[in-house]
């Protein structure tokens, strides 16, 4: 444990709060919330509570730590979620949901427009939503429409213009859509009785509607206004057809949140629901990737506060399917057993379940795309083996300078990068390509002898005959040729080349084999180029040392051989430095490494 960081952990309070660890970059690395700072943060320290490797590098990196007390729990769940959406530190848990929804707006203007839009910008006017689909919003701003007549023009309604007849009525006048204010045949007040009952449809105060509209229709038929009292009914009926469609449960039940969470050990997948009347009126799917071994508890709680903020949510009761490890003031949460309430729980798992199947059914359709890819390459190259595992060499220098290569490995047609290799080409003076490459396969493949490793299925050579005649030699030489199969692929015309056949091998230029061969070649070559430009610095680097006064090749060596690479030199402090080579020549690398960065 660094020093600075057990200093802290020694004295943290015993009270509620956030934790924050910091790398050595102080960059943030995670946040966490706890009932006792003290209690929680040492277990990360104590060995037995060491869960896996995620968590052991977690560790492995902090260098500092911050903490933050809070009056409850609750309080700090509240600025732990605050800290991860601002700052999403790479240990903790992310909603992947990048999408925006609509909203429908009341503006704040005389006569309101009711709009829909994506932006939520509170000045401009009241908001309504978000909406799961824009379907879902058309259909509510539709039964709005035709309810009550609500004007669709962008004219400038003031009582001025109005009074000097600046506006004609359009065609929504005349197929019965609007009343006219725009030429003063309707009055403020009685649109605005009209706004007032369209803002109870868009919150789901449906019972309100139709208690009015009922009033009205009776109104109208005692006054003998039967054509009227019609228009009531006919409107009755578009709110009863429109409940119909989108009721779940009993009426009784409104204003709740339903939020289900199910999981595998690494991802969570959460369904989101709000409940108006019985009908569902928002509807969420959301996944989550567990970065540490996060309890299925611990995840919903956190998602819930988030959930409840990014949709605005101030329902006074959160159904869920699995209890939440932090009480709330602002919200009662239940884990209902029996009825209405568990089948809209049931529901939303039901959500979740389905998205959670659809995953790893994808999963196992790009396995399978993969695989089927595999296999028409094992039919194109005529291989006798399913290429499972196929290493890629290349070679890079340039201007016959730091010639170096390297391998890269792929299985199940996905690059395995634990596996690359870099090679410095040892035995080969000058740029020989071919030279090289023998070396480099040699290498290889003598240490699998050696340490009884896994061979490919199949050998690429990035280049043409010549280098797939040297990779060739050095198979035979091991006693390997013939064993794996090997192919090269020439860079200008991308053709596939077999050891003793002049002829290149035609394989359609669609096929997904050839891109699959192309890709990895491709990826061989870019790791090589990476290598060598960082060969390249480091000898530059290295050569600038050895020019500085006062330091020769023995203390260049020394350098690299303790920090093992240039940026390592060039991060290294002044202390660091002067402990190994004295402060006088430490001065003066921190100097050149100061002009090299600029």
């Amino acid at each position: 444990m660094h020093a600075d960081v057990k200093e802290t952990v020694s004295s943290l309070p015993d009270a509620p709060g956030i934790y924050r660890y910091y790398n050595k970059e102080s960059e943030l690395i995670y946040v966490g919330k706890a009932k006792s700072l003290k209690k929680r943060v040492s277990s990360y320290f104590n060995k037995q509570s060491q869960y896996n490797r995620k968590t052991e590098k977690l560790v492995s990196e902090i260098r500092k730590i911050e903490f933050t007390l809070a009056n409850t729990e609750f309080d700090a769940l509240l600025l732990e979620n605050n800290f991860i959406k601002q700052y999403q530190p790479k240990y903790n848990i992310l909603l992947k949901d990048d999408k925006t929804f609509p909203y429908l707006c009341i503006l704040k203007e005389r006569f309101p427009r009711i709009i829909y839009t994506r932006k939520y910008t509170p000045k401009q006017g009241e908001y309504f939503g978000p909406y799961s689909s824009v379907v879902s919003m058309k259909s509510v701003l539709e039964l709005v429409r035709q309810i009550y007549s609500i004007r669709t023009c962008n004219l400038l309604l003031s009582q001025e213009n109005i009074e000097q007849k600046k506006f004609k009525v359009c065609l929504e006048f005349h197929i019965g859509n609007c009343k006219g204010p725009c030429e003063g045949l309707q009055n403020e007040a009685d649109y605005l009785q009209d706004i007032a009952q369209a803002r109870n449809i868009l919150k789901g105060d449906l019972s309100a509607v139709e208690d009015e509209l009922i009033s009205r229709m009776n109104k109208a038929s005692e006054a003998l206004e039967f054509e009227k009292a019609a228009s009531f009914k006919h409107k009755l009926d578009l709110l009863e057809k429109f409940q119909t469609k989108s009721l779940v449960v009993n009426r009784k039940l409104t204003n709740i949140d339903v939020i289900t969470l199910t999981s595998t050990e690494t991802d969570a997948y959460i369904n989101y629901l709000q409940i108006k009347e019985g009908s569902i009126i928002f509807s969420k799917n959301l996944e989550a990737k567990k970065k540490l071994e996060e309890s299925d508890e611990d995840i919903l709680s956190i998602v819930v506060q988030e959930l409840r903020s990014t949709y605005r949510s101030t329902n006074p009761e959160v159904y869920t399917n699995i209890a939440l490890t932090v009480k709330s003031e602002e919200f009662e949460n239940v884990v209902p057993q029996i009825g209405d309430k568990k089948k809209l729980v049931d529901l939303s798992l039901k959500n979740a379940l389905y998205q959670k199947r659809e995953k790893e059914i994808s999963k196992e359709e790009q396995k399978d795309k993969k695989n089927k890819v595999l296999h028409i390459m094992q039919e194109n190259l005529r291989l006798l083996q399913y290429p499972k595992i196929i290493e890629c060499f290349d070679n890079s220098n340039f201007q016959g300078t730091s010639p170096v290569a390297s391998m890269v490995r792929f299985v199940d047609g996905k690059p395995d990068k634990k596996g690359y290799r870099h090679f410095n080409i040892k035995t080969v003076v000058g740029p020989n390509d071919f030279a090289s490459m023998k070396e480099i396969v040699t290498r290889r493949y003598k240490r699998i002898m050696e340490e009884q490793g896994e061979y490919p299925q199949l050998i690429i050579v990035d280049g043409g005959k010549g280098q797939l005649s040297s990779a060739c030699e050095a198979l035979q030489e091991l006693g390997l040729y013939g064993k794996i199969p090997i192919i090269g692929i020439a860079k200008r015309l991308e053709e596939i080349y077999y050891p003793e056949d002049n002829l290149p091998l035609l394989i359609s230029k669609k096929s997904p084999a050839l891109l699959l061969i192309q890709r990895i070649r491709d990826e061989a070559h870019r790791f090589a180029i990476t290598f060598h430009r960082q060969k390249r610095s480091q000898n530059t680097f290295v050569t600038e040392i050895e020019q500085i006064p006062g330091i020769g090749k023995k203390t260049a060596d020394k350098l690299l051989a303790h920090f093992k690479s240039v940026k390592k030199i060039k991060e290294a402090s002044i202390e660091e430095l002067t402990e190994l080579v004295g402060k006088k020549i430490a001065v003066k690398l921190k100097a050149e490494s100061g002009k090299a960065e600029s």
